[in-house]
């Protein structure tokens, strides 16, 4: 734990100095100099690629039109030093660029993907794979990054949910803090990295899963579940807001004047900028919201985006319509100053080259020496152990081991999507994490078994296509594993997802593993052999038949530069797992959604009495293969009843619920003791359960452990139908257990207030 302190305290002592100007005075003075072209381009971001800058990007520079670049990943400091310097020394004003890059789940130390943060429970250990990412990111130039992305989503088909943390609007709310807190640092540090945070708003929820597409939700629902992260990351401090790329409720969210001014600006007060996605300002014609790109323009700026990420209309059309039109240029002003601002707190006017000092050519960065054990240490917590039947795990260190599937040695798609600078040539494949862990005193066989993917025709299309598959057919990949296997003592069956199956674009129908996965882990399941399925992937997948076939089951989502070796520490019983599942996964993707929060419905079906006329599938289990909050151990734990400190809670006061939680085991283990509550009778209707605190406790074999959660007012809160956030009097339920569905009960009652 002195680890992760020593890293999520950023040093004061990099703070700049700030100019001895006044910054309002100092913004006024340079707005005041500034011509409607230079305005302008302070709210045009472009793009800085890989290769050296090329004389029209620096020129549009020098002509002031480029406020701002986005990055791509390979870009060095050097490469970006030059736009630096053709900003400060070319241009007439000397105003300097900021840069911004995907700075996800790490730069150059990658860290597991999202749901795999999520997966910890563990705050201090995301706060330290942001201050991580955000020193590497501002060490290679870089002032901004485009994350957190806290949108919430319950559908695994949308392929972006690998990005975010899962179903739960208070867990989402709690990372998406931390995060930002982590990626800024000490405001003003050299090592504070701004964080935008994405996707302004309920991108998550587009529907079918399919990005890019429609969201509608009602108020009730936007304002309960989906608009929680994204205030949580504005309380936290977050320096901008990134728009989604799509509708809500019909208006597309670069023209939503309500969600940018009204919700934003005026009930959240937020004070930083507003980034509209990569060509979102474009698209507002093809949503069919703008006939033309200056009508495009004017209704970006209006809603209040100020930077066109990407943009044609803001250099095009804004210049005349600010010409014309009083108010276009008062927004203008408005949004001008707003990233001058946040120029000045990143400390650019001060010195333009703080995150720029040393402008290494481009072989350094590819091997940048990465922080592994924070990498291994936090990717261990980030594992889900689904099933372990007969003890199949942790694995002994003697005999014969085989290792099958595509994502056995595999170096890059462990890192998942949005890799930035992380290299597969510097990651552990789960084959090289074994190896080493197993030394001489067990022997290692390995087989490819079957290709990562069926279809590609299909996967050419998506963004992150880059693999390559074995020309073998079929069955002689599957022969060959099968050989393996039958001199093995077990079997790790390695299966998943290629990352680009989990990235923007990367919506699918089916949550099934691929076909020739499926026959390979069913063929290996015939040899007989204790069989343990590893998972790669950045969904939830519909697994029941794999479930059954396998001995044990470890969800280890996409787990970054030390994966593999964080993998075979848990195989192998050096770590004991203790993550838990942030989203549920679902039997089929037949039966979507399955997330645990529900509303009750007026016919509810309740399993242990089956009627015909219920809300559910008569084909199906209604509940999810695994539960939100699931996570086995190689220990056990158990629960005492559940206390209260009052049943009557008198109104504005609080009460403590207690409960003792045991390790039963032989052997030290971690797990997660969650808390949530249920309002019974409301004016809406409310959800069966909503989680509203959660602990990771360490202990000892044996070692009890009482654990009190406070409920307070705050807890006992919703928003009702005219939108206004209440408490009221009633009863409410209290659970608390180590998943979201075994759970210990008390009930107490909020009194109503005295008149």
């Amino acid at each position: 734990m002195s680890l992760y302190l020593a890293l999520a305290s950023p040093s004061c002592c990099e703070a700049s100095a700030l100019p001895t100007m006044a910054k309002s005075t100092f913004i006024d003075n340079l707005l005041a100099r500034m011509s409607v072209t230079e305005k302008v381009g302070q709210l045009r971001m472009s793009f800085a690629g890989a290769d050296l800058p090329p004389p029209t990007a620096l020129q549009a520079v020098a002509e002031g039109r480029v406020g701002s670049m986005f990055t791509h990943p390979a870009a060095t400091q050097a490469q970006l030093r030059s736009f630096q310097e053709y900003a400060v020394t070319h241009s007439r004003l000397g105003i300097p660029l900021f840069f911004a890059g995907d700075v996800v789940h790490g730069h150059h130390t990658i860290f597991p993907i999202g749901l795999g943060l999520a997966s910890s429970w563990d705050l201090d250990a995301i706060s330290v794979s942001a201050r991580v990412a955000a020193r590497e990111a501002t060490g290679n130039g870089l002032d901004m990054t485009f994350a957190p992305m806290v949108d919430i989503s319950r559908d695994p088909r949308w392929g972006r949910i690998s990005e975010g943390f899962g179903e739960d609007p208070y867990l989402t709310s709690r990372i998406a803090a931390t995060m930002v807190r982590g990626f800024q640092g000490q405001p003003g540090a050299v090592d504070s990295l701004m964080a935008c945070v994405k996707h302004f708003a309920a991108y998550g929820a587009v529907e079918g899963g399919r990005d890019y597409n429609t969201t509608d939700l009602s108020a009730q629902r936007l304002y309960q579940d989906y608009l929680p992260p994204y205030q949580a990351a504005v309380d936290a401090g977050a320096g901008a807001m990134m728009t989604a790329l799509t509708s809500l409720n019909g208006v597309p969210a670069t023209a939503n004047r309500w969600l940018l001014r009204t919700l934003l600006r005026q009930h959240w007060s937020f004070t930083g900028l507003v980034i509209s996605d990569h060509g979102a300002v474009e698209e507002l014609i093809s949503h069919g919201v703008a006939g033309d790109g200056a009508q495009a323009a004017q209704r970006a700026l209006d809603a209040g985006t100020e930077i066109s990420m990407s943009d044609r209309y803001y250099l095009q059309a804004l210049p005349t319509l600010t010409e014309h039109s009083a108010q276009a240029r008062s927004q203008l002003d408005e949004a001008v100053r707003r990233v001058l601002s946040v120029k000045y707190d990143m400390g650019l006017f001060e010195d333009p080259f703080r995150r720029l000092q040393g402008a290494q050519p481009a072989p350094v960065q590819f091997s940048h020496p990465l922080y592994r054990s924070e990498a291994r240490a936090i990717a261990r917590r980030s594992l889900v152990l689904l099933k372990n039947d007969d003890a199949t795990l942790p694995l002994k260190r003697q005999g014969t081991v085989a290792l099958i599937g595509p994502l056995a040695d595999n170096s890059r798609d462990i890192l998942g999507s949005w890799p930035a600078n992380g290299q597969p040539s510097q990651a552990v494949s789960l084959y090289q994490g074994l190896r080493t862990a197993l030394g001489d005193r067990a022997q290692l066989l390995y087989a490819l078994g079957a290709n990562i993917h069926d279809n590609p025709t299909a996967f050419d299309l998506l963004a992150d296509n880059q693999v390559v598959l074995d020309p073998r057919p079929p069955s002689a990949l599957l022969a060959e594993a099968l050989a393996i296997a039958r001199q093995a003592d077990v079997v790790i069956a390695a299966l998943g997802e290629p990352r680009g199956m989990s990235h923007e674009g990367a919506s699918k129908t089916t949550l099934d593993l691929p076909q020739q996965q499926r026959e390979l882990l069913r063929a290996l399941k015939m040899t007989g052999k204790p069989l343990v399925l590893v998972l790669m992937n950045g969904r939830p997948l519909s697994i029941v038949e794999e479930s059954q076939w396998a001995d044990a089951v470890l969800e280890t989502w996409f787990s970054g530069s030390e994966g593999g070796n964080a993998i075979a520490d848990v195989l192998l019983g050096d770590y004991n797992p203790s993550g838990k599942l942030p989203i549920s996964f679902p039997r089929t993707v037949g039966q979507l959604p399955v997330h645990y929060n529900t509303l009750n419905t007026g016919r509810p079906f309740i399993k242990e009495r089956p009627s015909k006329y219920k809300s559910r599938y008569f084909d199906l289990d209604p509940t999810p293969l695994y539960p939100f909050g699931y996570g086995l151990s190689y220990t056990t734990f158990s629960l005492s009843s559940l206390r209260l400190s009052t049943h009557q809670l008198p109104p504005g006061q609080s009460l403590q619920a207690s409960i003792t939680v045991k390790n039963q085991g032989s052997r030290s283990g971690e797990t997660v003791v969650q808390l949530y509550l249920r309002d019974r009778v409301a004016s809406v209707s409310r959800p069966i359960k909503e989680l509203k605190g959660f602990r990771k406790v360490l202990l000892a074999p044996g070692e009890s452990r009482r654990i009190t959660f406070t409920v307070d007012q705050t807890a006992l809160g919703f928003y009702n139908q005219d939108l206004q956030w209440i408490t009221e009097p009633g009863e409410f339920d209290v659970m608390i257990g180590l998943d979201s569905q075994h759970l210990e009960h008390a009930r107490f009652e909020l009194l109503e207030a005295s008149r």
